[in-house]
């Protein structure tokens, strides 16, 4: 085989490589993938700083979850930097959890310009299906660090029991 031929096959094999990467990529972020819609508020002035970064800023984030399940609780994980706890309205309908929210630009800086702006603001909804039945009367929620966490206790009738096979 030449080197020519060499190059090729490396070169085959590294696109493969790539390709196979994004496809794996897009496969386990694609419900992490949310789209943020601007909020418009006519009362504000469009030159201020917090209000470029929002016309400026992408139209979509990721907000990456985790949701666990054992005998008593379904607890769930969203990491959404950058928020205060009260930027959330949470809820659950048809067995989904909905987390909706308003991500604000927050200037950090009063003086110079931005040259990049990578970070969505504006409205998000996210939605994620519960693997069980919950009591969302006792539901509890925490924001941390820029962590959401959810303890949603189940429902007594979805609670797993072991049936234990009984001999003879």
């Amino acid at each position: 085989m030449s080197t020519l031929e060499h190059f090729r096959h490396g070169l085959d094999h590294f696109r493969d490589g790539i390709v196979e990467g994004w496809q794996l990529l897009r496969e386990r972020a694609s419900q992490a993938i949310t789209r943020f819609r601007p909020i418009r508020d006519s009362q504000r002035d469009v030159e201020t700083t917090p209000e470029q970064m929002r016309l400026r800023g992408s139209r979509w984030g990721l907000l990456t979850a985790d949701v666990h399940e054992n005998d008593s609780e379904v607890v769930i994980r969203l990491e959404a930097p950058g928020m205060e706890a009260s930027d959330f309205v949470i809820s659950i309908e048809s067995n989904h959890l909905l987390i909706r929210g308003d991500k604000y630009a927050r200037r950090q800086h009063k003086e110079g310009q931005y040259h990049i702006t990578e970070c969505a603001y504006g409205h998000f909804e996210r939605s994620l299906p519960l693997p069980a039945g919950v009591d969302d009367s006792q539901a509890r929620a925490s924001y941390q660090d820029g962590v959401l966490m959810l303890s949603l206790p189940k429902l007594s009738g979805d609670k797993r029991h072991r049936i234990e096979v009984q001999t003879g």
